[in-house]
């Protein structure tokens, strides 16, 4: 039986010789890496549970969210993680090295046909180098330390062919915001995506991470190349040995395939407020802005770094605009410095920080305020994740000379003379009241009020915004569930025990991110039902026994929000009791209803 990539690396890494779409399995994993806000939490389960530590030599943890030690709350846990990474002779990956997922593959952790999984939702940036990488809940992450293994549902594959010549102002960021305006944030949901074509096969290795590490925004479970020799070479480096070349198989079949001509292509933007909803950014042009960012998993290989300094070298910022640069890892801020790259962002007026996540972390450099205008690099733009303003995401060649322009514009279109404005500062007040502790119940049939939100792509950041990240205790977490979705922001104070959350495609895209499943929980939630759900919040919420459920349709329920539901987790029976309708959708799968029963993974 022919097998696509995906399928192909994880027969590679279980008992079977085939494996098809829907199948649950588990897949040996080559690299178990924590990050530094999810690493202690996999601590704590650990110990907790005296869990063991299956092969310390494949057994990571990496320190890019807060790599400048800024935050009270992250030093405590990265000490935690130091602590228990001396105690077990596990390798820590600290703040001086950088993005762990570019750790991971710079230094031969990660090369194709590999499989690792990490805290970070960005992980499936590995199909840049046709590997396996997958961002986990800190449960998933804690069972792979322990067994060396984690279970997975083969996902379909879908092919997607680019015909044509790549005009020459389009960069990679461009494809990729390309490539989200065809298929949207849940298109591509919980598909594998390969990617094919004369221009991707001399597509770089920079260029191919910049792509691959927004399969994310698009709901893809990852976007996968076929290796190039450039990512052989790179990889048989960072590995020291010979490396086999893995494809999919001639004769795959798909799901779905797509072509698309890449001449057609253009320059984009995202708009604030969502990585898929894209504009040509001739549109956007003279839109006034604040400040600039350069760098994330995304756009701070040295590749982008070049491109940026070619614009800046011998001009300076526009006044009152900042502009950040953040490289993705230490030996790519070592090599631009050698380049002489450090010095040109200096001399322009740009902030260089050390290397790291940066902007997507509420822990360094790259955050903004409220009222302020941003082009970044980035690959979320969620509202609250890169700060309280307005974020534009964009090309690292468009954001250098945004920053010289003191607006929105392209590098064939720089001004002689900035635009100049006056700025105004802000504060915030981030107090917050206390909220009860968690009732978790176990029963297979519930009733409540049902919180009906019409909405699609509620993301991670909308649930629990990434500003409590540090908080590890799930009795603080339910007062801060939808403090970033607009209209639902008093929702922890008004939702009772026993309440029940309806919504619609996609919700929990975006981080991996644990508390927004565990702060549904310490609410005392009984259900939430939704039309999807991303792959990572759904892995979460059956791992830690948070009842989640999916439907085709709501036709025929009558529903409106506040009705009371009762729902039958294993026959899927859905009545609305408030209005003598009744309908059925997808019950709970055998292993999900094991893993609940049973209070959770472990």
């Amino acid at each position: 039986m022919a097998l696509t990539f995906i399928e192909r690396i994880i027969v590679n890494h279980s008992k079977h010789e085939v494996v098809k779409p829907d199948d649950i399995v588990d897949i040996e994993i080559d690299a178990r890496a924590a990050r530094d806000f999810g690493g202690p939490n996999v601590v704590k389960s650990i110990e907790e549970l005296g869990l063991p530590i299956h092969d310390v030599s494949k057994t990571f943890f990496t320190f890019d969210t807060n790599p400048t030690g800024s935050d009270q709350k992250y030093a405590v846990n990265q000490h935690v993680v130091r602590t228990f990474a001396r105690k077990h002779g596990i390798k820590v990956y600290d703040i001086n090295m950088g993005i762990g997922t570019h750790i991971m593959m710079s230094e031969g952790l990660a090369y194709p046909g590999s499989t690792g999984v990490t805290t970070d939702s960005h992980a499936n940036i590995l199909g840049a180098i046709g590997a396996f990488g997958q961002g986990m809940g800190d449960i998933d992450i804690a069972a792979a330390f322990a067994k060396g293994k984690v279970w997975f549902k083969v996902p379909e594959s879908v092919k997607i062919t680019l015909t044509g010549k790549r005009p020459e102002n389009i960069t990679a960021k461009d494809i990729t915001l390309n490539l989200l305006s065809v298929f949207g944030a849940n298109k591509l949901l919980g598909y594998s995506v390969e990617i094919y074509g004369e221009e991707v096969d001399k597509l770089t290795l920079d260029e191919r991470i910049t792509i691959a590490s927004m399969a994310t925004e698009m709901g893809a479970i990852i976007l996968l190349f076929t290796p190039s020799q450039e990512v052989m070479d790179y990889c048989e480096k960072a590995t020291g040995r010979k490396l086999e070349k893995i494809s999919a198989d001639a004769d795959a079949v798909y799901a779905h395939e797509f072509t698309l001509d890449l001449s057609t292509f253009t320059r984009k933007v995202s708009m604030p407020g969502a990585p898929h909803d894209t504009s040509d950014i001739d549109a956007q042009k003279k839109t006034k802005i604040d400040s600039a960012f350069i760098g994330s998993c995304t756009n701070g290989r040295i590749e982008d770094l070049r491109e940026a300094a070619k614009i800046l070298k011998g001009k300076t910022v526009a006044p009152g605009v900042v502009l950040k640069i953040v490289p993705s890892t230490d030996a790519i801020w070592n090599q631009a410095y050698d380049e002489g790259l450090i010095k040109i962002f200096k001399d322009s007026g740009a902030m260089v920080s050390n290397a790291g996540c940066a902007g997507c972390a509420a822990g360094q450099v790259g955050q903004n305020g409220p009222g302020e205008i941003t082009i970044s690099t980035g690959n979320r733009n969620f509202p609250g994740k890169q700060g309280k303003g307005a974020v534009y995401l964009s090309s690292p060649s468009a954001v250098a000379a945004s920053s010289l322009a003191g607006y929105i514009t392209t590098p064939d279109d720089i001004p002689s003379e900035p635009a100049l404005f006056h700025t105004s500062e802000t504060k915030t007040n981030g107090s917050l009241s206390k909220e009860n502790n968690a009732i978790i119940d176990k029963p297979t049939i519930v009733e409540g009020r049902v919180w009906y939100i019409k909405e699609d792509n509620i993301d991670t950041d909308m649930i629990f915004h990434n500003r409590y990240l540090a908080i590890t205790d799930m009795s603080e977490m339910g007062q801060y569930i939808f403090d970033n979705l607009k209209g639902y922001e008093k929702f922890a104070k008004q939702c009772q025990k026993g309440d029940i959350v309806l919504v619609q495609k996609n919700f929990g895209s975006g981080s991996s991110r644990q508390q927004a499943v565990d702060g549904f929980l310490a609410l005392g939630i009984s259900v939430i039902i939704a039309e999807s759900f991303g792959a990572i919040y759904e892995r979460n919420a059956i791992n830690a026994a948070m009842p989640i459920m999916t439907y085709k349709t709501l036709e025929g329920l009558n529903l409106s929000d506040g009705d009371i539901l009762k729902v039958n987790f294993e026959t899927g029976l859905v009545e609305n009791k408030t209005k003598g309708t009744s309908l059925t959708i997808n019950p709970f799968s055998e292993v999900a209803l094991e893993i609940y029963k049973t209070g959770g993974l472990f």
